[in-house]
């Protein structure tokens, strides 16, 4: 704080400050003040300010103009003032105030000239770069220019993510020998932006990118719509398999044509999220149109498949109301395309008693009946693991025995699901005593349709796994059986079985949609062969043979399971013994708990 400054300060200023204010009077005033004579002056070259070599105790370095001007002030005020006093405020000292706070933004802007000469010099002669952030590296050309290589340092660039990144940046310039030693242009400096990215940066976004898929050739689309195979006309049994129905549900008819199908399903919407967009006018005239185009019974040949979402055994009342929404939209879709039949798994119970769920089941099907006017309700047999209801034919008995319209209601047979329940289809007698059974416990005016898919998993073991027509555990003799019984014509047979496989060159997973095209001819096949003969039992003999390996990995997945759940009753199975829970030992003794 200077001495003009120190002496405008208000009245309120403390003591201290008063007795440091009289100190500094009485030195200035003071003929015989002790304060060393000061140094002589010298010019600053760069700025043409005179300075004190050696700095002032009372007062910080200033200028000459300023110095005077405090001591006429201080002159001025003791003389006029007593002591312990402090003037008030006047135009006077205003105005010295002004010009002092003048002289100081003179002085900052003469220092700050002095500093950039300075620097000048210094990048003149070469002894700094213009940009301290930029390193300089200068070759020559042949042609007698030089390459200066200008690389900024690794500088934090703040990105939207709370993580810092650290970029570098390069690019290269041409000077002439002549102008090589100059500063650097300002658009160069850190202030401007830098065209030209890093070959990692710019690596970084092109890999973010989407990569653009090459577009098929003209030929390539027509070789792709093709049929793989011609339908079979004339047949009493209607074969096809679950197509896509992507891009709308009108492309599903093509799909089918193109595997020379029979009868088909699809889904209706996405099956793995609840809320989908309508469906669209344009869609449901193209998909009647592409029926009666390529003549397929929409009403008795064509079966969408439910969301595995919807649970109708669902207690949660919110969760309920969010399964039956879903449901009864695909049930309006139905009736808007013409499909009289619509194919769902029946729920599971969660932690709630099998007949509450299975009655929860039955009321959301009287309710979509009443919501709807056509559609038949078809519930498919299910494997049996878990809590999952439909597993037994007694769980779809109970099912159909509580709903109000009888008409309404039916059931899909899945081969895979019901061998892996515990039905045997593998042979003619076996098969004849399931097919029994059914029509015994359900009745067999409630089949509506059929799954048709061999089984990986083995017989009775719970496990609901597809695999291709006879290379699994029900072999070929079961779909011989099934393609020529009497009962089953007329209704939709859909395939669901795999199609993908390990592509040699890129090892990713590739549709081959040829595998449902050949079990579709296969199947049509069947229709009065000999079983007995020599063509079909090579044949049933050489699938059994490809799908042997998978077969016996299965097998033993199986047995272990077995042997591990046998452990595991003996060894904790608890028993209830004269109203005591007791514990099986390793001795097979029982123990209390």
């Amino acid at each position: 704080m200077t001495a003009s400054k120190r002496l405008t300060d208000p009245p309120q200023s403390s003591s201290m400050s008063q007795r440091r204010r009289s100190a500094a009077n009485v030195a200035v005033d003071s003929p015989t003040s002790k304060r060393p004579p000061r140094a002589p002056r010298s010019s600053n070259p760069a700025t043409g300010v005179e300075a004190n070599d050696v700095e002032d105790r009372d007062t910080p370095r200033s200028s000459v103009k300023r110095k005077k001007t405090e001591a006429a002030i201080t002159q001025e005020v003791s003389a006029a003032l007593p002591d312990r006093e402090f003037p008030k405020e006047t135009k006077q000292r205003k105005k010295v105030k002004q010009e002092t706070k003048d002289t100081e933004e003179e002085e900052s802007q003469a220092e700050e000239s002095s500093k950039k000469a300075k620097r000048k010099r210094k990048v003149e002669e070469g002894q700094e770069p213009a940009d301290p952030r930029i390193k300089r590296d200068t070759t020559k050309t042949a042609k007698g220019k030089s390459i200066v290589k200008i690389e900024e340092a690794e500088i934090e660039v703040s990105e939207p993510s709370p993580k810092k990144t650290k970029r570098k940046k390069a690019t290269e310039v041409t000077f002439d020998d002549t102008v090589k030693d100059e500063a650097l242009p300002k658009d160069l400096r850190r202030k401007t932006k830098v065209k030209e990215e890093d070959e990692e940066v710019q690596k970084g976004e092109e890999d973010r990118k989407k990569t653009k898929r090459r577009r098929k050739t003209k030929e390539e689309k027509e070789s792709e719509a093709m049929p793989l195979a011609a339908r079979t006309d004339g047949l009493r049994m209607f074969v096809g398999a679950h197509v896509s129905g992507a891009k709308g549900v009108q492309n599903s008819v093509a799909n089918c044509v193109h595997i020379g199908g029979n009868a088909f399903a699809m889904f209706l919407k996405s099956q793995k999220k609840w809320e989908n967009p309508p469906l669209q006018n344009d869609h449901r005239d193209q998909f009647k149109a592409f029926c009666g185009e390529h003549k397929y019974d929409a009403a008795s040949h064509i079966l969408p498949h439910g969301s595995y979402l919807v649970n109708l055994a669902q207690e949660d009342a919110e969760k309920a109301t969010q399964a039956y929404n879903a449901f009864l939209d695909d049930l309006n879709r139905c009736e808007s395309l013409g499909i009289r039949l619509y194919n769902f798994h029946p729920g599971w119970t969660g932690s709630h008693p099998r007949p509450s769920a299975i009655a929860r089941i039955a009321k959301a099907l009287n309710r979509a009946h009443s919501a709807t006017n056509s559609v038949t309700l078809v519930l498919e047999t299910m494997a049996g693991s878990g809590n999952v209801i439909g597993s037994t034919f007694e769980d779809l008995r109970d099912i159909i025995s509580l709903v109000d319209d009888k008409k309404r209601i039916g059931v899909c047979l899945d081969t895979c699901h019901v061998h892996a329940a515990g039905y045997d289809l593998r042979t003619p007698t076996a098969f004849k005593k399931t097919m029994d059974d059914f029509d015994k416990i359900v009745g067999m005016e409630y089949l509506s349709a059929l799954h048709l898919n061999d089984s990986k998993a083995p017989f009775d073991s719970h496990r609901d796994l597809h695999q291709n027509i006879g290379l699994g555990f029900l072999g070929l003799r079961a779909f011989h059986n099934v393609m020529n019984e009497p009962r089953f014509e007329g209704l939709p047979m859909v395939l669901e079985t795999p199609i993908d496989h390990k592509d040699e060159e890129t090892g990713k997973d590739v549709e081959d949609k040829g595998v449902w095209a050949r079990e579709i001819k296969m199947l049509e096949g069947f229709i009065g062969v000999d079983a007995d003969g020599d063509e079909f039992q090579a044949m049933e003999k050489e699938l059994a043979d490809r799908g042997a390996d998978e077969r016996a990995k299965y097998q033993e997945q199986f047995e272990r399971k077995v042997e591990k759940d046998k452990k595991a009753m003996e060894m904790g199975q608890m028993k209830l013994h004269f109203g005591r829970k007791k514990k099986v030992n390793e001795a097979g003794t029982d123990n209390e708990a």
